[in-house]
């Protein structure tokens, strides 16, 4: 189109005939167009142009949007089968639910209809569960929360969540319009189809009729062919298929012991072609519709514009780039009177030319401030890296004990720190922290913190008696409202006795002799810095020789992979246990090796902190 329209502003448009001045029909055709205004030549060639492209859109979609309907079947049924897994996965407790509700199927007392109706069953259930159990989040419920509640209320949280479940499903099966839309369980050899849920339409009703929709506990037995599909499915995690005028799809949702449960899908063919045809219609229409309005829009502009203003303004854009004098640029562009965007145009390239010698100047300056700060901060990650321990073995002259601690930092400094130092010959203190906050006032505040809480624990206190005073003291002036999280331990070496105390902070991993590293779920009091005069409990343990204890800050259970996943406690631990007769120094390599190949390429978002100590005793 842009080729018609300078054919048409080019006043070598015509096509010169013999000098007998005949012409043939061609050079005639373009006589006619140049007899009207530029714009409406321009107008009428955008017109053609409109409708040959209209027309050539309508059929190459419409020949495009046959022959991949099942394309977009497919399309659709994985869209679809991530919308009912994500509905089922925002329960946290969502195994547990898939199995209360496959054991207890025909004893459940299910409300399909409760997005319809005011007042409901489900909406009186809820409101029974939160008023016996205010802690309770339904939402967000774990398992073990859930395990925890009396049989009558997990019965409760059951119905009240799969009726909010079906309702969630048939918002998505109206969206999305499948014929059908449900989750089956089935059991080796794979024969029947267990209903669990299933999506309806508003008014539909639920049965076990064909073409009904299934209530939960309806077993179907299934052909031959549908056998395949699930076991595909289940091999597979996913089966796509195709049969007379239906497109099935099975995906893989959950299983244990030896059930499998799926989610299907069946999409009508002739529907999903109907639809697309419309669509394509509709779309071409469209589009037209917008060239024309565009078509429109650019003959004013042409127009409006001069087109020798214009090259000599890219004439002298062009200059700067190679000279970048802004004063031979700035000479030139006055000459340029137009009064309208050409001459505005000109007026801005001069004064961006000016601006960009200016800004060259600047850059210059603030790479070199840049580079300043860069190297402040490389010094201020060795200032605080210093501050820690960081000399290992640490007591070489002791046999009793091994000790190996790391921390790495999200940004150049960090607010997660460790301690360790021995109060006499018989006294190990054992710290690790976590600072609210990242970056530099994290780390000011880290280095404060860990000074005044070694600076109490050298006075002989307790762990207890240490958080309390240390949280007064970072209560007394604490301006910016921070606070930090803390596990205290002190080590009488000679018996093996630790005393410990947790200020919020993650629970520790002990490992025994000969056993493997388990959560210590120890008593959390409140945070330091949060409010003066809180109180702290403390606590015990008798370490036997070849005891092991693996701290740790969030920034280990919490890294993120770029699936937005979490390394948690789970990930852990199996780290830990991987080799657990490892030395100190290689069970912290051994985790932060476990992290980075479950993060990969995602970027670090907090500092990471650990240490290991091996309890030995006395020989």
């Amino acid at each position: 189109m842009a080729i018609c329209v300078i054919i048409i502003l080019n006043n070598n448009v015509l096509i010169k005939g013999k000098k007998d001045g005949k012409r043939d029909e061609k050079n005639m055709l373009f006589k006619e167009l140049r007899k009207g205004s530029v714009i409406s030549q321009v107008a009428i060639m955008f017109t053609l142009c409109i409708l040959v492209t209209g027309a050539l859109t309508y059929y190459s979609q419409y020949y495009n949007a046959n022959r991949f309907v099942v394309s977009e079947a497919k399309q659709r049924a994985e869209l679809v089968n991530t919308e009912m897994k994500a509905a089922v996965y925002e329960y946290p407790a969502y195994k547990w639910l898939l199995r209360y509700w496959y054991d207890n199927a025909f004893d459940m007392d299910i409300e399909y209809d409760a997005e319809y109706t005011e007042g409901t069953a489900t909406e009186e259930k809820a409101r029974l569960l939160s008023e016996r159990h205010p802690e309770l989040q339904l939402k967000y419920a774990t398992e073990a929360e859930i395990e925890a509640l009396p049989p009558e209320d997990q019965k409760l949280y059951a119905e009240v969540t799969y009726s909010w479940l079906i309702t969630h499903l048939d918002q998505i099966k109206r969206v999305y319009k499948p014929a059908f839309l449900y989750c089956v369980a089935t059991v080796p050899p794979y024969d029947n189809q267990f209903f669990m849920f299933s999506g309806a339409d508003r008014g539909a009703v639920r049965g076990t009729a064909y073409n009904e929709v299934y209530t939960i506990g309806v077993n179907y037995k299934v052909d031959e062919s549908i056998q395949g599909a699930m076991r595909s499915a289940i091999r597979n995690r996913g089966f796509f298929s195709q049969s007379n005028n239906y497109i099935d799809y099975y995906s893989f949702l959950y299983g244990y012991d030896k059930v499998e449960m799926l989610i299907g899908l069946t999409y009508d063919q002739n529907v999903i072609s109907k639809d697309i045809e419309d669509r394509t219609a509709r779309g071409s229409m469209l589009a037209m519709a917008f060239q024309l309005l565009l078509s429109i829009i650019m003959s004013i502009c042409f127009y409006l514009i001069a087109l020798k203003p214009l090259k000599k303004v890219q004439a002298n854009i062009r200059m700067y780039k190679d000279t970048k004098d802004s004063s031979i640029v700035e000479k030139n562009l006055e000459e340029i009177h137009v009064n309208n965007e050409i001459g505005e145009l000109a007026v801005d390239v001069r004064d961006l030319a000016r601006e960009m010698d200016a800004y060259h100047e600047e850059i210059s300056i603030i790479t070199a401030e840049k580079e300043r700060i860069g190297a402040e901060l490389a010094v201020a990650n060795q200032i605080q890296a210093s501050m820690l321990p960081h000399i290992f073995p640490p007591f070489p002259e002791r046999e009793d004990f091994d000790i190996y601690a790391s921390m790495d930092p999200a940004k150049e400094v960090g607010g997660d720190f460790y301690d360790y130092l021995l109060l006499d010959d018989d006294h190990l203190y054992l710290l690790m922290a976590d600072v609210s906050g990242k970056g530099i006032p994290a780390a000011l505040f880290m280095m404060a913190s860990k000074n005044i809480l070694a600076s109490i624990a050298r006075e002989g206190k307790s762990p207890k008696d240490i958080l309390e005073s240390a949280n007064n003291i970072i209560c007394s002036n604490n301006q910016e409202d921070m606070f930090v999280t803390v596990w205290l331990g002190i080590l009488e070496i000679s018996t093996g006795k630790l005393t410990a105390a947790n200020a919020g902070h993650e629970y520790p991993a002990i490992r025994k002799p000969d056993g493997k590293y388990e959560l210590l779920k120890d008593k959390h009091g409140f945070v330091l810095g949060g409010m003066a005069g809180m109180k702290y409990s403390e606590y015990e343990l008798m370490l036997e020789p070849g005891t092991e204890i693996f701290l740790y800050t969030d920034g280990v259970p919490e890294a993120t992979s770029a699936e937005n996943e979490l390394f948690g406690t789970d990930r852990m631990l199996e780290a830990l246990n991987d080799e657990p007769d490892a030395n100190p120094m290689d069970t912290l390599l051994n985790v932060r090796a476990y992290v980075d190949a479950f993060v990969k390429e995602a970027e670090q978002f907090d500092d990471l902190t650990m240490l290991n100590l091996v309890y030995k005793g006395k020989k």
